[in-house]
């Protein structure tokens, strides 16, 4: 077969006006006018089908920025890599903001990241955001106070990533104005999109944010924007209309001699539909069939050749237009498109060579200064740019190697799924061996999880199993637990039985990056499989952490027979392997387990033994912890003052070592200790110290919490409206983040809310979703305490007079589970309720076996009160 060498004229220029997208390109520019004026955040995201011109829009709007303003704007692009790694697309973003390559040796990088914060914002101690945007572009910054204190829980690492990206962001945008653009979002990773959702909701200063997607974004992200409305917009690309078509055509076929003739114009709006990408395939389909040909004359005419249109065989689809361009190519580019489309759509010049040697023997005398494959190779990729399949990136992110992407995606399949499964597994083994060469490789998510992927598809699965479990443990130091639980379960499965010392560590991390996720079950089965490894090997350090987690959970789930025979085999196994910090956290979560019993006093006995374990140890952050765990222990057993005293102890240390999480935790700790003592304007105080400190770094999952308690004491303060609005805002935040938890909390206190201002059908529709929450969950003790609100709702006449008894049988049902869990104070709180209930409704009046029960259960929650010093309900 003959070489197809000749390649096409560019069928248009940049600097040509764009047509079809006139007012879409004015609107980008009027709302960047407006940030600049106003001096304000807003964001934009551009949606539109494959072909539309997403891309084509956002790279001319960028081009006129850049062009315009040159060096007093700050540009910076970021498109989602086709093979979604944890927080992608800001890696992308930020190594090119910090001008870093994987290739850069680390210390250098490391330096440059490090010259570019302190440049930024303006003081040299910026540990805390060298460690958070450092594990963005795979950089390992040490370890700071703060940054310690979240490694611990992956949702205060995530609110603090939040706010130190956002701090760095906001004061990049004081120097210059700031626009970010972020293409093909609908491809990006779910932890890139909600980082840049966060992004949107808080960001403020002078940044216009322009996202491009496919309408798939909505499809995964259905509240995508709703959050924002008001600074967040949407600009959806249309078709064009046939008149806009036929213009974009004859500015194609300008270059005709004699002008763009009808046939063709015509022949190309029937086919194109309006999509413009369809349009240019139309309009490369002339040359591919010879209706078009180069003269070769001055100022690049093109000749007609109107009788081939008649035979010639034009594009109707999409795909008939990705079949045309495949038969258009010679075999030599054929076969380089096969090899890229094997390493994916990314790819490397270097791959390339591998896979073009593959069959071929070493010369005798090998002289690379002149290799003639490479020189042809080039030629034929250089080639292909020049005819719109492939785009070569500027800034690859090997320094040494030229780096390409498929310009359309639907080639890249076409071409893979053509070729034989033989050849797919030796180019896979081949790349495979090329990236294991590459050293950075080996330090980034994104590149060993394609390592393990070419592995895994190359038949070579222990190797790949290996790397998926390198990539699973990347993916968790950056707090990425989606991603991480997934290479996770993938390395494991290909593993099998293979290498009991490797898998035994990595059934823990998954165990716990499930336990994070709220993946009970899973989580529970890890470790059992994590127990069984090391009893195996005898393993007796690694059996103690299984027995711990799985006591963790069972404690959690309410468990607590179960939980307490494996945390003494964990405390047991930590004991005989030496462990001093695994015994200290053994006694620490013994003691929260007898606390839960309502054994108080072995509960702190064994807390203050943790507590002088750690002090030995020298760890302020467990110190804190600690001490923290005794007052909320002093605080069930009725002393107030030495609650007060053990959490503000904790308060302080949180304060001096810098843990924004920790010092929020304490303040909501001591919130609830005033609620306890009726201190509802002291409680509330602490509460919303809490939610400013957590608002600040974005956690969420706190500040979900932290909203639930505000609308709950103002409910008592008898603000029922503000309550009510305050609690509204946690259960949307709850549903956003998935906390099915916080959110049944949430939605309680809603009913309890509801109930009072008389809204009996609200009441009714929150406690019953409250309760199947808990329920779900399996939270004994939150269970108890829904159902006690669910009695007072079904009391107050939520479901009508005739449901009313059954409120008796909710309130039975919620002093059962306090008792079974040991908690007496919900059991008193329960009493209280159903004492309220019989002797002021319900028709039980005149009921006097009933009353004599109630005056007993009012007598004996005072009892219990008053033997926790508790101050009576309001």
């Amino acid at each position: 077969m003959a070489e197809k060498d000749a390649a096409p004229p560019r069928l248009y220029e940049d600097d040509e006006p764009m047509v079809g997208r006139e007012d879409d390109l004015e609107r980008l520019r009027g709302t960047f006018s407006r940030v600049l004026e106003a001096g304000d955040f807003h964001a934009i995201t551009v949606l539109g089908a494959p072909g539309l011109g997403k891309t084509t829009l956002l790279k001319r709007f960028e081009r006129e920025l850049r062009t315009q303003y040159d060096d007093r704007l700050s540009v910076h692009r970021a498109r989602a890599p086709r093979q979604a790694v944890s927080y992608g697309v800001f890696s992308r973003l930020l190594s090119s903001r910090f001008g870093v390559t994987d290739e850069m040796p680390e210390i250098e990088a490391m330096k440059r990241v490090r010259r570019v914060a302190q440049d930024v914002l303006g003081h040299t101690n910026v540990d805390d955001v060298c460690f958070f945007l450092g594990q963005l572009v795979g950089l390992s910054f040490d370890e700071s106070p703060l940054t310690l204190a979240a490694a611990d829980e992956s949702g205060q690492a995530e609110g603090m990533r939040r706010a130190v990206l956002r701090r760095f962001l906001e004061a990049d945008a004081v120097r210059t104005p700031l626009v970010l653009f972020f293409d093909d979002l609908h491809l990006a990773d779910p932890d890139s999109v909600e980082l840049l959702e966060s992004l949107i909701g808080h960001l403020n200063g002078r940044i216009f944010l322009v996202c491009g997607a496919g309408r798939e974004l909505l499809a995964q992200r259905e509240r995508w924007g709703h959050t924002s409305a008001r600074r967040h917009e949407f600009m959806e690309l249309e078709p064009f209309g046939q008149q806009t078509a036929a213009e974009m055509i004859r500015r194609m076929l300008r270059r005709c001699e004699g002008g763009a003739p009808e046939d063709l114009v015509e022949a190309g709006v029937r086919a194109a539909g309006g999509n413009p990408g369809q349009i240019t395939q139309m309009v490369r389909s002339y040359f591919d069939s010879g209706v078009l040909e180069d003269t070769g004359k001055p100022g690049g005419l093109w000749r007609v050749n109107l009788a081939r249109l008649g035979t010639a065989r034009l594009p109707m689809s999409v795909e008939d237009a990705v079949a045309l361009r495949i038969s258009a190519l010679s075999s030599a580019e054929r076969r380089v498109l096969e090899h890229a489309a094997a390493m994916g759509s990314v790819f490397w010049l270097g791959g390339l060579v591998a896979l073009g040697r593959m069959d071929r023997d070493a010369p005798e005398f090998w002289d690379e200064k002149e290799p003639a494959d490479v020189r042809r190779l080039q030629e034929v990729l250089d080639r292909l740019v020049e005819r719109d399949y492939l785009l070569r990136l500027e800034d690859a992110v090997f320094p040494d190697e030229p780096e390409y992407v498929f310009k359309h995606n639907f080639e890249r399949e076409k071409i893979a799924a053509l070729t034989s499964a033989a050849h797919t597994r030796r180019y896979h083994q081949t790349i495979a061996d090329w990236f294991a060469q590459k050293s950075s490789a080996r330090s980034a998510e994104e590149y060993m999880a394609r390592f393990a992927s070419h592995l895994e598809r190359a038949g070579s699965h222990t190797r790949a199993g290996f790397s998926y479990l390198d990539a699973g443990d990347l993916a968790r130091k950056n707090f990425a637990l989606r991603k991480a639980s997934e290479y996770y379960a993938r390395g494991l499965g290909l593993l099998g039985d293979d290498d009991a010392r490797r898998r035994v560590d990595a059934l823990h991390n998954h165990g716990d990056v499930l336990a994070l996720l709220g993946k009970t079950d899973e989580a529970m089965e890890a470790f059992r499989q994590m127990l069984g490894i090391a009893y195996l090997m005898n393993l007796v350090g690694k059996g103690g952490a299984a027995h711990n987690r799985m006591g963790r959970l069972y404690r959690e789930t309410g468990f607590l027979t179960e939980a307490n025979l494996h945390l003494q085999a964990a405390r047991s196994l930590f004991l005989a392997a030496g462990d001093k910090r695994g015994v200290a956290a053994s006694h620490d979560d013994i003691g929260k387990l007898l606390w839960v019993r309502g054994d108080y006093d072995d509960a702190l006995k064994e807390m203050r033994t943790a507590l002088d374990m750690r002090r030995e140890l020298g760890d302020r952050r467990s110190i804190a912890l600690s001490l923290n765990n005794i007052g909320l222990v002093w605080m069930d057993h009725g002393r107030p003052a030495n609650a007060k005293e053990a959490l503000e102890a904790a308060l302080q240390i949180r304060r001096e070592i810098n843990d924004p999480v920790g010092v929020a935790d304490s303040l909501n700790t001591l919130g609830s200790l005033n609620i306890d003592q009726n201190q509802f304007e002291a409680a509330l105080s602490c509460f919303k110290e809490a939610h400013g400190i957590l608002v600040s770094i974005g956690e969420r999952t706190r500040i979900a919490a932290c909203l639930t308690h505000i609308g709950q004491t103002l409910e008592r303060l008898g603000q029922g409206e503000e309550a009510v609005r305050i609690l509204k805002q946690a259960v949307t935040l709850c549903e956003e983040i998935g906390d099915k938890l916080q959110l049944a909390e949430a939605k309680r206190g809603l009913a309890k809310s509801y109930l009072l201002a008389g809204e009996l059908k609200l009441a009714r529709r929150n406690v019953r979703a409250a309760v199947d929450l808990f329920a779900e969950v399996r939270s004994k003790a939150h269970l108890a305490i829904a159902l006690r609100t669910l009695g007072e709702v079904t009391g107050g006449g939520a479901w009508g007079a005739k449901h009313e008894g059954r409120a008796v049988e909710y309130f039975m049902r919620s002093i059962a589970i306090a008792k079974e869990i040991g908690n007496e104070v919900e059991v008193a709180r329960s009493y209280i309720a159903f004492s309220s209930y019989v002797t002021s409704s319900g028709g039980y009046e005149a009921n006097s076996e009933i009353q004599a029960e109630a005056v007993k259960l009012r007598r004996m929650a005072d009892e219990i009160f008053e033997r926790h010093r508790i101050a009576a309900q309001p």
